[in-house]
């Protein structure tokens, strides 16, 4: 089913929008509602708003949101098949020159698709993403997406493989064809598909670049660490599989090696983590010093040194504080 109430935006109707806003629902009816306000209260006016809603559970419940909105967007709605599915049923419906991803519960604020317009113009880049404001868990209170997932440094090949660029999906535009171009999508990965194309993207030769500037708000969800860490590991690997699948340079073989590296360091200190909360100090210096032979972090360093003097006082300042050196975005649908 197809539904389109009215082309959206400040635009005439029938007119060609410059760029094309695109969410993708699946149990977001909690929160659609200031994600879509977010959107319409953009001082930049010239866009479509396309929502697919992903076959989501609460389909009634979202209907229901959508409602106030109906004369703003174009509803689209699919049999369930993830997040990159959805995402390029709108990118096949866009007519902008121009896409912008939002995940739906996040928000923009008033002055993001003018300022991120205006940056991806001015530099001619392909694709340019901006720093975010976290909120929804307490212990993230007052810091950005950068501060947890830094940007340095040329967005290319090995600065997504090594971590040293993270790109947030809800704080992306990108020129449509470029994405076209890299091949979509891949629907067949459940999560990290935006990852992937980003890779994509940048060895087919898109520029890319990012702004500091915090023009977004991104969603964190309080989970569990272990969970989180589960679910990280898999799929950065599953990803790393099928980069692997690619005509890649031997420059390109050493980054995605150094990358398995790196996820395999990640879960010694999720395990040391583990042991320390347990009280199994020993394991748990055990499993941080091998994390730190790859990770080279100064607080993994500082901890060790500290477990072998106080152990007990580490496990009471320690808990929920040590170093997270993971990167990337919480898994989407």
């Amino acid at each position: 089913m197809r539904t389109e109430e009215s082309s959206g935006g400040g635009f005439a109707k029938g007119s060609t929008p410059a760029v094309s806003v695109i969410v993708a629902a699946y149990n977001a009816a909690r929160f659609i509602g200031e994600t879509l306000t977010s959107v319409l209260a953009q001082t930049f006016e010239d866009y479509e708003l396309i929502l697919v809603n992903d076959g989501s559970p609460d389909t009634e419940e979202l209907e229901r949101a959508l409602e106030p909105f109906r004369a703003r967007i174009v509803y689209v709605m699919q049999e369930n098949r993830g997040a990159g599915a959805a995402r390029n049923r709108a990118l096949r419906e866009a007519r902008a020159p121009l896409v912008a991803f939002l995940d739906a519960d996040d928000q923009w604020l008033p002055g993001y698709l003018g300022e991120q317009i205006a940056f991806i113009e001015r530099g001619g880049y392909d694709l340019v993403y901006a720093d975010a404001m976290i909120f929804g868990d307490p212990s993230l209170a007052g810091r950005t997406f950068m501060d947890t997932a830094p940007s340095a440094g040329e967005v290319n090949f090995e600065g997504l493989l090594s971590g040293r660029v993270n790109v947030i999906t809800s704080g992306v535009v990108a020129r449509k064809n470029s994405v076209f171009n890299a091949g979509l999508f891949d629907e067949g990965l459940r999560n990290a598909q935006d990852f992937d194309l980003w890779v994509r993207m940048v060895r087919g030769g898109a520029r890319a670049a990012f702004q500091r500037k915090v023009l977004l708000r991104y969603r964190q969800h309080a989970s569990s660490l272990s969970g989180d860490a589960a679910n990280r590991v898999a799929r950065e690997l599953r990803v790393l599989d099928k980069i692997e699948t690619y005509d890649l340079v031997p420059a390109e073989r050493s980054e995605v090696s150094k990358a398995r590296e790196k996820i395999h360091a990640n879960i010694e200190l999720e395990s040391g983590k583990l042991h320390l909360a347990h009280g199994r100090f020993a394991e748990a210096r055990a499993a941080f010093r091998k994390a730190n032979g790859v990770l080279k972090s100064w607080k993994l360093r500082a901890v060790l040194l500290c477990l072998g003097v106080a152990p007990r006082l580490v496990l009471r300042v320690a808990r929920g504080r040590l170093p997270t050196t993971g990167q990337g975005e919480r898994p989407r649908n």
